[in-house]
């Protein structure tokens, strides 16, 4: 799975400004106690400089839901990810948009996804998530038989291919494992609360993976206005 950088609007200024803005005041890039998150107090040419006071701005927006502010700096990626993860990101609709590459149109062999460790259903009368890795005998039985199951899936729609199957008709025999890709644009306010709610221990391990993805690729963007978005959940 991969969740890539492609652009990046705005930065920890541009929650400040946002909500400085009530007051009809504007904050510049340098102040007399800035702080950095980069180079620690050293210098550089490329940190994000903002007050202490801006800071605990920040901090305190975040702690008190006040969500507004962290809607206007925007993240473009580009996921890779299985279908069945990429159905349960979806969920989240308030502040994002997708553009998704369509097998209507694409009919090169796909990619498919196998999970590292087979996971046992849960105990007792719990309905989702799941138990205890399975045993090495019974791994091996199951890739086996995906690998199967599989090679088998190709073949047939490669099948439909050749006899002038229109794709968008042929991708009906693919799994919910293939892999598919898709450009996403959302809120920094958006993507926190989609990390936030997807790094949660009862979550699916594949969209914890995912989650921990796009916090590589955030964080460094808005080191504060992250830190108190995310962090704070864990306190």
């Amino acid at each position: 799975m991969k969740a890539e950088y492609i652009s990046h609007m705005g930065d920890d200024l541009t929650v400040v400004n946002a909500a400085r803005v009530s007051f009809d005041k504007h904050v510049k890039r340098v102040a007399d106690d800035w702080l950095c998150y980069t180079c620690e107090g050293h210098g550089c040419s490329d940190c994000d400089a903002i007050s202490e006071k801006d800071t605990k701005l920040i901090k305190y927006l975040a702690t008190h839901g006040h969500w507004t502010p962290f809607s206007h700096p925007q993240i473009t990626m580009r996921y890779t990810v299985p279908i069945f993860i990429a159905r349960q990101e979806f969920k989240h609709i308030v502040g994002f948009t997708r553009n998704e590459v369509s097998r209507r149109y694409v009919d090169d062999t796909p990619e498919l996804f196998t999970p590292k460790t087979w996971r046992s259903r849960p105990d007792g009368s719990v309905k989702q998530g799941s138990g205890a890795v399975m045993n090495d005998g019974q791994q091996h039985s199951i890739d086996s038989e995906l690998d199967y199951y599989y090679r088998h899936a190709l073949h047939q729609y490669q099948n439909l291919l050749d006899r002038n199957v229109a794709p968008e008709q042929a991708r009906m025999v693919l799994p919910q494992s293939m892999y598919t890709s898709y450009w996403i644009t959302g809120s920094l306010a958006a993507f926190a609360r989609m990390v936030s709610q997807r790094s949660d221990p009862h979550a699916q391990v594949e969209i914890q993976e995912l989650a921990a993805m796009v916090d590589q690729v955030i964080r460094p963007l808005y080191p504060v206005s992250w830190s108190a978005l995310v962090d704070t959940n864990d306190a």
